[in-house]
């Protein structure tokens, strides 16, 4: 269903994949837009045990798109250093594909958003409890659950990490 890595030196393993994942702090999602053109947008996100987690205003282009057809990808890009002499960068990067949609239940909601505060650095449950309660109804969580992925790197495998 999902098409091979052509350049099989510079793919990466899964798990490196989910590295990537786990550490790049933004991605751009990809979904079937308006009409039937692409739309991809970049977003903070959070990623674990298979699922992505964008958080998201309750309406909007990337909410309708997904709404409309949740088949999306997303790809981070970890590294990406230009190296002019040799005309080329380096870079470690992965791209996923999955089915997205829009979380309804309140405590996935909240769980997912404490997620994305403690990854964005705040580890205070003051304030986050604070911010949930502020904002409690007026954000929306997209989750990703992700059946395809793969990572690409022209870096050292000590430098990927």
């Amino acid at each position: 269903m999902f098409r091979e890595m052509r350049l099989k030196k510079r793919q990466i393993s899964e798990e490196a994949a989910e590295e990537l994942l786990k550490c790049a702090s933004h991605g751009v999602l990809a979904v079937t837009g308006d009409e039937g053109y692409p739309y991809a947008v970049p977003v903070s996100f959070v990623y674990q045990d298979g699922k992505i987690y964008i958080h998201s205003a309750l309406g909007g282009h990337k909410v309708d798109a997904v709404n409309q057809n949740g088949k999306v990808s997303f790809c981070v890009v970890e590294r990406d250093d230009v190296v002019p002499d040799k005309l080329t960068t380096r870079y470690a990067s992965a791209v996923a594909f999955g089915t997205a949609r829009v979380l309804t239940d309140a405590a996935q909601c909240e769980a997912a958003a404490r997620l994305l505060a403690k990854k964005y650095g705040c580890h205070d449950e003051a304030i986050i409890e604070q911010e949930l309660k502020r904002y409690a109804g007026k954000f929306c969580v997209l989750e990703i659950s992700v059946e395809h992925l793969t990572g690409k790197s022209s870096l050292p495998p000590e430098a990927a990490k």
